[in-house]
């Protein structure tokens, strides 16, 4: 089995017949496939300016952040690049209890020739570093302080990555790149949604070389993935059922934006929605059970009303139940 690390892109990949982009831009990938490598998801929609810019990651080695809301498939949009090219992937979620030492590495004790021995593990920031991988920061706005100053030294140009506890300073493979994604572009959690997120530095963001914005799709587009996830809605009623679920998506959207909601439905939470429906056979508890138990109580009578101008149909938490006006 070859080694990864000895691995490098070995042919070129055209953009306008891989992803159909009117873009002339040819980009290295791999002619065989790895472990590491996503699955291809034949359903996945791409955004033509997010994938250009992911794209230029991959050719021009250049530091790439996508940044947008939630479930709009910011992760999953490099991964999919990722696994057309055939570059192997690897995924890390700046939690909270990801230390500094998940990264870097530390000593740990191991068994060598029946004796027990102090050895150096290398984190996976040094891992990676040494190998072909596309290395995606996830949630990179929640990341810790301590955690996101040993990222800092490989978004320089160089990156060099240097081991104190070895003396040993990494060169980074020529195929290494480097992704984020974030839900917010460094400012913090201003609208409420995204407890959790913190203040970046600024000198650090000014190091990513791209940031895109992945925003929701239109609806025939977002109609077009649902379908694709659920193919079994993929029927005249079906249809008409997706596209009032997306409608009713669209309006929380809308309300979030105008403050009337502090919840929105992600197109993720649509997909749960028609998954859900294939399960309960109705519409109205699966949204309940997808989406509405989620909304605080003061705001599920606007959903409530949402759902009425789009199924014509009345919830118990509407505001004519409320009122006493249906019983």
């Amino acid at each position: 089995m070859t080694d990864i690390a000895l691995c490098k892109p070995d042919t070129m990949v055209s953009v306008r017949s891989v992803f159909r982009i009117d873009s002339d831009l040819q980009v290295p990938a791999f002619s065989e496939r790895d472990d590491h490598v996503p699955d291809i998801d034949h359903a996945y929609r791409f955004n033509p300016e997010v994938t250009l810019a992911i794209l230029a990651g991959f050719a021009q080695d250049r530091r790439t952040m996508v940044q947008g809301m939630h479930g709009t498939g910011k992760s999953t949009h490099i991964e999919q690049v990722a696994a057309r090219l055939n570059w192997p992937c690897v995924r890390i979620n700046l939690d909270g209890h990801l230390s500094r030492l998940d990264l870097v590495g530390k000593d740990t004790i191991v068994i060598r020739d029946g004796k027990q021995i102090t050895e150096f593990q290398e984190g996976i920031v040094p891992w990676s570093l040494q190998r072909p991988i596309a290395l995606i920061f996830d949630e990179y706005d929640a990341g810790r302080p301590d955690v996101m100053f040993v990222i800092q030294r490989i978004l320089e140009r160089d990156g060099k990555f240097t081991l104190l506890d070895q003396n040993r300073v990494i060169d980074p493979h020529p195929a290494f790149r480097m992704f984020a994604t974030s839900n917010t572009v460094g400012l913090g959690n201003l609208s409420g949604l995204y407890h959790g997120t913190q203040l970046l530095n600024h000198a650090q963001l000014d190091r990513w070389n791209i940031i895109a914005t992945l925003n929701y799709l239109p609806q025939e587009e977002e109609i077009a993935i649902v379908l694709a996830r659920v193919p079994s809605k993929d029927t005249e009623s079906g249809r008409e059922l997706i596209q009032r679920m997306v409608s009713i998506a669209d309006l929380t959207r809308k309300g979030f934006a105008a403050g009337d909601l502090s919840t929105l439905m992600s197109p993720r939470t649509v997909i749960t929605w028609a998954e859900n429906c294939e399960i309960f056979r109705n519409p109205a508890l699966a949204f309940r059970l997808s989406f509405l138990n989620k909304c605080d109580d003061a705001e599920r009578p606007i959903v409530a009303e949402y759902y009425q101008r789009c199924f014509n149909e009345e919830l118990k938490e509407s505001w004519l139940h409320h009122a006493g006006g249906i019983q």
